[in-house]
């Protein structure tokens, strides 16, 4: 079925010389299952705390590869922009990449609390609701509800600069998960810009006389190469430069056993 959906219209000669929108479609697909497959495989080459954010982030660069095979397929037929698959994306893979910055605390060494994930989750939901409301439900109203939306995206940038994430960040065992934190921060603040620029060249909005300069899809295609396989790439990164897991580290001999059950009563409190 995906390859009726994906490849006829590839073979029927729909993409035609100087279609850049529909050459951004394509290479999103493709990068983004290139993505996803490499941090699949990658997960048996990091220790084994770290192996969950890459199954994460192969999750979110899967599920909108996947998602990109329809919207490439909506615009080569019908030069249509695919605003409802774009939010069916959104709705799954942003609270996973938000998932992500507790998955990177605690693979550090720091505790953070379950509340955090979900205000993280909850805010970014509230961001991208009201963000398809304005641009596919009343789209008359997008002004209003980009500045609703925009509360979403503060409450997760506060969290991550000055809250409980940014407070843990620097006391996790591992001393390059601050930089690393300190990085998709910037990730959130300037990749997560790119949404709202091209949400206000819709009609009525702040730029929508910019709209035939800065095509809406073309934007949102970058916005999305940058968040999900970025983002994913800055993760692996620092799985690959964490030392072994304690456990792992015995059974190489790296470690002595006793040193091993020290940091394990370290990490527990004390209780063996």
């Amino acid at each position: 079925m995906y390859s009726e959906t994906f490849l006829l219209p590839l073979a029927n000669g729909l993409l035609p010389r100087g279609d850049f929108v529909g050459f951004t479609f394509l290479l999103g697909t493709l990068a983004m299952f290139a993505a996803g497959f490499f941090f699949l495989f990658e997960r048996s080459a990091v220790p084994g705390r770290w192996q969950t954010s890459l199954l994460v982030a192969s999750l979110v660069t899967v599920i909108a590869g996947t998602n990109y095979v329809f919207m490439s397929s909506l615009w080569l037929t019908a030069r249509v922009s695919p605003a409802e698959f774009r939010y069916l994306d959104w709705f799954l893979t942003v609270p996973l990449i938000c998932l992500q910055f507790y998955l990177l605390l605690e693979a550090s060494g720091a505790k953070p609390g379950r509340g955090m994930v979900w205000r993280l989750v909850l805010a970014s939901l509230w961001m991208l609701a009201a963000g398809y409301v304005g641009q596919v439900v009343q789209p008359e109203q997008s002004v209003l509800w980009g500045a609703v939306s925009s509360v979403g995206y503060a409450v997760v940038l506060f969290e991550i600069s000055f809250g409980e994430a940014a407070l843990l960040s620097g006391i996790g065992d591992d001393p390059k998960t601050k930089g690393t934190f300190d990085l998709l921060f910037w990730f959130l603040l300037l990749g997560w810009g790119i949404y709202p620029l091209g949400y206000m060249t819709n009609p009525g909005n702040l730029l929508a006389g910019w709209r035939d300069t800065l095509n809406l899809d073309v934007i949102y295609n970058l916005g999305d190469a940058v968040n999900k396989i970025g983002f994913g790439l800055v993760v692996w990164n620092l799985a690959k430069q964490a030392l072994p897991d304690r456990e792992e580290r015995v059974e190489r001999g790296e470690m002595p056993v006793g040193a091993a059950a020290g940091g394990m009563a370290k990490r527990t409190g004390g209780i063996t």
